[in-house]
């Protein structure tokens, strides 16, 4: 008996797996923009940020600084847009600073 196999790579293996489960493309989103908020907003940012969490397409982001988190709401939009475009997609729609 002869077996057909298809040659597949891990990475479409992995990549139809994540696509096709939305509890793990969500944690896998959170951790990427986690990741991304540190790289992209600097030191000095990160060091007054205490959790960050993207849930329903809303990053939420608890600072310890009332001034920085002042600041930080004039430019809200801008920091989306430039989220999403270092994700290369739209992942998140709103951002949420406490």
């Amino acid at each position: 008996m002869k077996r057909n196999f298809e040659s597949k790579s891990i990475k479409n293996i992995l990549g139809k797996l994540i696509d096709s489960s939305s509890n793990l493309n969500s944690g896998l989103n959170n951790i990427k923009v986690q990741k991304l908020w540190k790289e992209v907003m600097g030191s000095n940012v990160n060091s007054y940020t205490n959790e960050v969490i993207l849930k329903n397409k809303t990053l939420y982001v608890n600072l310890n600084s009332s001034v920085l988190r002042q600041e930080l709401s004039y430019g809200k939009q801008k920091i989306v847009d430039l989220l999403n475009k270092e994700l290369g997609k739209k992942i998140i729609q709103k951002i949420v600073l406490r």
